[in-house]
């Protein structure tokens, strides 16, 4: 569900070298727009977005696939990208982090949804920030959660297209933080499932969802603490990168980290009772069958000293000894006294309470 990749021991600072041996190679897009014009098209050769550092519009250069260290290397040198933070972009098990250099930032975030089988996944998304232009790196195109940020440049509802660079960085960042909202809704009902699951039929499947939920949220918050504490370093930007116009915006971005880790932090208390549902579920379960097969032993003991006196070899012939062995029917008469016995138990069981659950 989450894996976690990293350079071996070792190996020297900024290097640039693929971690993932299967990693799809890079499509490019790229997005210019200012107030009245707006342009979308592919690329098939990373120069043919160098332009973009004197280009007077916005231009958001987006890279799907980390396949081609190469691509990545020339784009670094020609807009100026630090190798450090080039290297985390392949390095995609970073923390969310706000990394700050002279002439552009590097924003990482973690962008959560489900897979095929419903299964929370994440994947890394890298941000380079510039002057007049964005950046931004993904591992693959599949999942991507910009296409509500694209359209409404398409059509120039909103604010992005009349705001400069920062805007569109905050655009991004808020698009990867409310899609944690439908991810932790989709959890929310699961658990609400599994609540009832374990209420009526307690099992072991159940208990391994459990954890695999506790892992999941675990991870959600371990993510969402941090891109809350990265969305706070951009609004305290004093470097005028950010400028005071699109700050209100990210305090509101700030905002829906903050509910979003409290929804977090509930369902891990609800996480937590459910694993105590459990454990009472299944002590309860336990102490049901404890109760019948007490109560049955409660009925049978008495049935079981009497058949042991009956059982017993007598001499009828020798006064004192059993008279009842020779009574006529004194077989049915005693099964009879066996059954009524039995009744009798059961009546004084009800009345008490013990089998008001069966």
């Amino acid at each position: 569900m989450f894996r976690t990749k990293y350079h071996l021991p070792g190996t020297p600072p900024a290097t640039l070298a693929p971690l993932n041996p299967d990693a799809s190679m890079p499509v490019i897009s790229l997005l210019e727009y200012d107030a009245c014009h707006f342009e979308e098209r592919g690329i098939e050769n990373i120069e043919d977005v160098f332009y973009c550092l004197e280009n007077e519009r916005i231009s958001w250069i987006n890279i799907d696939g980390l396949g081609d260290v190469d691509l990545l290397r020339s784009l670094g040198e020609h807009f100026g990208l630090h190798p450090l933070a080039l290297e985390d972009v392949l390095n995609t098990s970073q923390r969310p982090k706000l990394e700050v250099f002279s002439d552009h930032f590097f924003i990482v975030c973690q962008m959560v949804y489900p897979d095929e089988e419903q299964a929370i996944c994440t994947e890394q998304v890298s941000i380079f920030l510039g002057r007049n232009f964005i950046i931004t790196i993904q591992e693959e195109s599949s999942k991507d959660v910009f296409d509500p940020l694209r359209q409404r440049l398409r059509s120039g509802r909103g604010f992005a297209r009349t705001m400069k660079s920062d805007y569109l960085a905050y655009a991004l960042v808020d698009s990867i933080v409310d899609q944690y909202f439908p991810v932790l809704e989709s959890l929310g009902e699961a658990l609400e499932v599994l609540e009832d699951e374990m209420l009526d039929n307690p099992s072991k499947s159940s208990l391994v969802t459990l954890h695999e939920y506790k892992r999941t949220l675990m991870q959600l918050r371990r993510s969402a603490w941090a891109e809350r504490e990265m969305i706070s370093s951009m609004e305290r930007d004093i470097s005028g990168m950010i400028h005071e116009a699109t700050k209100p915006f990210l305090r509101d971005c700030y905002d829906h980290s903050v509910q979003i880790i409290d929804i977090i932090e509930n369902y891990r208390d609800v996480n937590s009772d459910l694993r105590d549902l459990y454990m009472s579920s299944v002590s309860l379960k336990m102490n049901d069958i404890m109760r019948v097969l007490t109560i049955i032993a409660a009925i049978f003991s008495p049935l079981t000293f009497f058949a042991g006196i009956y059982g017993m070899n007598f001499n009828t012939d020798v006064p004192g000894n059993m008279p009842e062995l020779n009574m006529p029917y004194g077989y049915a008469l005693f099964w009879g006294g066996v059954v009524a016995l039995a009744v009798v138990q059961l009546i004084i069981f009800k009345r008490k309470g013990w089998l008001k659950r069966f």
